[in-house]
């Protein structure tokens, strides 16, 4: 049950080195993700969609990435970087992502949790960091479903605005109109009688 429910999550591996980025690649593997892994920032950006509108085109729904992990230190756009990046982005900021690095700074560890990271891994990775990925992915969808029926109760309070605005609109006409109608037929018919007398 717990392996259908985690080989629904796809995960975002970006990371420079090699060998750290196969090493991840095999620990979400064998944790039964779907793994999509990048050497750098600006891949990620790209496949994520957010460097070229049209890319967003190129990847279907069931290639929604549900959480991104990447490396701290890479060349170009760092860790931290691609973190403010996404939090930045209304269509990606709630996608959950960690953060690893090979040197434990408290520093930086805190910099990027209070940037929006959800967890900070220390290298070399191991499989009992990765099956802590699961609560985060699991919260965000619970988060989601209960998001589902608030948004439905919004879309429709927007609607039902909507038309009572359009039937104010559609009556305010329709009164002025028999204002119109009605001062003319005053008008008329005292003009009439004061002209019979």
């Amino acid at each position: 049950m717990d392996m259908a429910i985690e080989a629904q999550f796809h995960v975002l591996a970006v990371d420079d080195n090699l060998i750290d980025r196969k090493l991840i690649e095999k620990l979400l593997k064998t944790s039964s993700f779907q793994v999509t892994a990048v050497d750098s920032g600006s891949k990620a950006l790209e496949f994520l969609g957010l460097q070229e509108e049209e890319q967003r085109n190129h990847h279907p729904q069931e290639m929604e990435v549900n959480l991104i992990i990447t490396d701290y230190s890479m060349p170009g756009m760092t860790g931290y970087d691609l973190l403010r990046k996404i939090k930045e982005s209304s269509s990606l900021k709630d996608i959950p992502v960690v953060i690893m690095s090979s040197e434990n700074i408290p520093s930086r560890i805190n910099r990027c949790l209070e940037e929006g990271a959800e967890d900070f891994f220390l290298k070399p990775v191991q499989l009992s960091d990765v099956s802590k990925l699961r609560p985060h992915l699991l919260r965000r969808k619970a988060e989601e479903e209960e998001e589902k029926p608030k948004r439905n109760i919004r879309k429709r309070k927007t609607i039902e605005e909507s038309l009572t605005h359009m039937l104010m609109e559609d009556l305010d006409k329709f009164i002025s109109i028999e204002d119109i109608f009605g001062e003319l037929n005053y008008e008329f018919s005292h003009k009439r009688w004061k002209f019979g007398s």
